[in-house]
């Protein structure tokens, strides 16, 4: 579809998986495969100082530090400190502040947002004092299968847009369609992480698959290559929502 994408690893995915095995793997795909098209490999969500060091040199040109479940003191030092290490190596670097609630972390019943989402003036003073390249927002966004604001916070967003300047990132956007991603779009978001949406896409292909099986004979490279596929099919939906199709 000649769209840029960004292809995000974990610190869970690196685990599982050899995390210089897993970038290699990725960056090797994207040169053979499409060197005309801008692939990014991003570490996401790394949680500590050794983590994003791991991975700068392993080769990541993009990283997240997340410290959002940190005071706001404690997460602007760590930031700072990440950005200083990783703009001496051309590294970008994305941080986060407010809270995108995870389903076990909070109570899915009525949710205090305000405690959530993240502060405007606070994001100034963020961005000034570490000087991340890309912000990680929350306004009524939630990761995974945690229930959503009922509607997001559009004004708090622009807010922030018109205050900070950079690029702003939308975590747990798996279920975001036309007419949300519009109005972000307009406010500032330039990516979207949709995580959940490839996982259940992947999942309950193999189920289904699983299920409608007779005998024990399991091509185990037909099963996941049409999971993959599925997987392929939900890319290419969100591509057309992000309008990033023919861009690249």
């Amino acid at each position: 579809m000649r769209s840029p994408v960004i292809v995000q690893i974990t610190e869970k995915t690196m685990e599982y998986g050899g995390g210089r095995g897993m970038f290699h793997l990725v960056k090797n795909d994207a040169e053979f495969y499409s060197p005309e098209i801008p692939v990014g490999i991003h570490l996401d969500h790394g949680k500590s100082f050794d983590i994003i060091q791991r991975a700068v040199e392993i080769g990541y040109k993009s990283v997240m530090y997340d410290g959002s479940r940190l005071k706001y003191e404690d997460n602007l030092m760590v930031t700072k400190k990440v950005v200083d290490f990783c703009h001496q190596r051309e590294v970008c670097v994305q941080g986060e502040l407010g809270n995108v609630p995870y389903l076990g972390e909070a109570e899915m019943g009525e949710v205090d947002w305000e405690k959530y989402m993240t502060d405007p003036g606070q994001a100034e003073d963020f961005v000034k004092k570490t000087g991340v390249d890309i912000l990680a927002v929350a306004i009524g966004n939630a990761h995974g299968f945690f229930k959503e604001r009922k509607e997001p916070d559009y004004d708090r967003l622009q807010m922030i847009n018109n205050t900070l300047g950079i690029p702003l990132v939308l975590h747990g956007a798996s279920d975001w369609e036309n007419g949300r991603v519009i109005e972000v779009i307009k406010r500032g978001i330039a990516c979207f992480n949709i995580d959940t949406a490839l996982r259940l896409a992947f999942i309950n292909n193999l189920i289904n698959a699983l299920q409608k099986r007779e005998g024990t004979s399991f091509d185990v490279r037909e099963l996941l290559g049409n999971a993959r596929e599925a997987v392929k099919r939900t890319v290419k939906e969100k591509i057309k929502f992000f309008g990033s199709d023919g861009k690249a």
